[in-house]
C-alpha cells in the first residue's frame, strides 16, 4: 500500500515537472521566433484619415505596433518626431502603415489644384468675399466650419427673428478658384524696382468647393441661393463643444 502511494506521488511529481518543461520550452520558442522575425515598431492608422490632416491632428489617428521586420515596409515611419507642419496626402486607410511618401509641405497639396473626393461625398460650390473666407486664407485641403446666417424663419416659435448656426463642422475643401486682382496683372514700368511684400486687403470674390453628404449639399446651395454664408477655418482637432446652436440677437450676450 506505501509503494503505491509512492509511486503515485512519484508520478504526479513527474508530470507536474514535465508540463513546466514544455511550457518553459514553448515560450522560449515564441521569443526565439520573434527574435528571429527582427521585429520593428512602426506607426500603423486606425482610424480613416482624409487627405490634408495635418500631423498635429494625425497623432489621433494612428499608433505605434510592432511588426515584423520582413513586412515592414522601407520608409514606414516609427513616430511623427519632426514632421511639424506636414499634412497628409492622399486619404489614409485603417490598418495601412504611415510611409513617409504620405506626408507633404501643404504647398505641395495646395499646388495640386484640387484634393480627392472621399468617397460617398459629393462637391458642391459656391462663391463668397474674402471677408467670409477667413480674410481669403484657405486652401485646397484645409477643413472649414460653415456658418448659415438667415435673415427670418429659421425659429419655428419666432420666424421673424434673424439667426445664425455653424450648421456643418469639418468640411473639407477641395478647390479654391480666386479671381485675378487688375493690380497684380498690370505690368510693372521699365525701371521699376520690385515691389514690396503685399500687406493690402484681399479683394475679388473666392469659389469654393467643398465635399459634403447629399443633405449638406442641399443646405449650401439653400444658403448659397437665398442666405449667407461664413467660414471659419476648423481643423480636425479643433474642439466641438455642441453650443452656441442657433445664435439670436439674446444669445449674443449671454
Amino acid at each position: 500500500m506505501k509503494s503505491r502511494l509512492l509511486a503515485g506521488i512519484a508520478a504526479l511529481v513527474l508530470a507536474v515537472v514535465g508540463a513546466v518543461l514544455v511550457v518553459s520550452y514553448a515560450q522560449g520558442a515564441d521569443s526565439r521566433a520573434v527574435q528571429g522575425l527582427a521585429p520593428v515598431t512602426v506607426l500603423v492608422v486606425n482610424k480613416a484619415v482624409p487627405a490634408g490632416t495635418s500631423v498635429a491632428a494625425l497623432k489621433a489617428f494612428v499608433a505605434p505596433e510592432e511588426l515584423p521586420g520582413t513586412a515592414v515596409a522601407k520608409s514606414a515611419l516609427p513616430n511623427l518626431d519632426g514632421l511639424a507642419g506636414k499634412v497628409t496626402a492622399v486619404d489614409l486607410l485603417p490598418g495601412e502603415q504611415l510611409v513617409a511618401e504620405r506626408l507633404v509641405e501643404p504647398e505641395e497639396l495646395k499646388t495640386s489644384g484640387a484634393v480627392d473626393v472621399p468617397k460617398g461625398l459629393q462637391e458642391v460650390s459656391f462663391q463668397l468675399e474674402p471677408q467670409r473666407v477667413v480674410g481669403g486664407r484657405i486652401a485646397a485641403g484645409d477643413h472649414v466650419g460653415i456658418f448659415i446666417n438667415l435673415d427670418s424663419g429659421g425659429l419655428e416659435a419666432k420666424p421673424e427673428k434673424p439667426t445664425t448656426q455653424l450648421t456643418i463642422h469639418k468640411v473639407l475643401v477641395t478647390s479654391v478658384q480666386r479671381a485675378p486682382s487688375p493690380e497684380a496683372s498690370a505690368q510693372p514700368s521699365p525701371g521699376a524696382t520690385a515691389p514690396a511684400e503685399d500687406t493690402s486687403l484681399p479683394t475679388g470674390s473666392l469659389l469654393l468647393t467643398v465635399a459634403v453628404n447629399d443633405v449638406n449639399a442641399a443646405k449650401v446651395v439653400y444658403a448659397a441661393e437665398f442666405a449667407k454664408i461664413w467660414l471659419s477655418k476648423e481643423p480636425l482637432d479643433a474642439t466641438d463643444s455642441g453650443r452656441p446652436g442657433i445664435m439670436t440677437n439674446p444669445e449674443v450676450y449671454k
